[in-house]
């Protein structure tokens, strides 16, 4: 845990989407300070159908990402929505320039047909970035709602629209 005004915050490993500084002013209104990390033991999965990744252990990989520090527990609350009942937030240690213990979401479903190959930061960043920052911006909207949707609702909802019109689910 580090300090944020006065208050315990969280540390938290990100490897795909909230890596992107936009996801996550869009989400938390602010960006956290960051510092890069490597996570070892974990592979770095696509998902079919899906423009965000996964982790899941597999003893031997490496995955590289970011370590938000001092996140809050309304912000943490935030990220443990948007991430949905598809993740479990887990305590790992990751690398920096030290060795830290922080969280990350894990998929939950390590058997999942979906999984496969490896997903990249920056090919998503050049295809997927500008919807999936607008999706997130919609997922919010949504969940002022009566019957707020689930962030995997709302990214259904949006993404089979785009591929609709021509641009195909898992285009990263």
């Amino acid at each position: 845990m580090s300090m944020l005004s006065g208050k315990a915050g969280h540390d938290l490993f990100v490897y795909g989407s909230l890596q992107e500084s936009e996801v996550v002013k869009v989400l938390l209104n602010r960006v956290p300070d960051s510092v890069s990390a490597v996570l070892s033991g974990f592979h770095r999965f696509r998902l079919k159908g899906r423009v965000y990744p996964t982790i899941l252990p597999d003893g031997t990989g490496e995955v590289t990402g970011k370590v938000l520090k001092g996140i809050t527990d309304d912000e943490l609350k935030m990220l443990d929505e948007f991430e949905d009942v598809e993740y479990d937030r887990n305590a790992v240690q990751v690398d920096t320039s030290e060795k830290l213990q922080v969280q990350t979401y894990v998929w939950k479903n390590k058997h999942d047909p979906d999984l496969y190959g490896e997903w990249d930061f920056e090919e998503w960043k050049r295809h997927d970035k500008e919807g999936f920052v607008t999706a997130t911006k919609k997922f919010l909207e949504d969940r002022k709602l009566p019957e707020a949707k689930t962030r995997m609702d709302t990214f259904r909802t949006f993404f089979k629209q785009d591929s609709e019109n021509g641009k195909p689910l898992d285009s990263c």
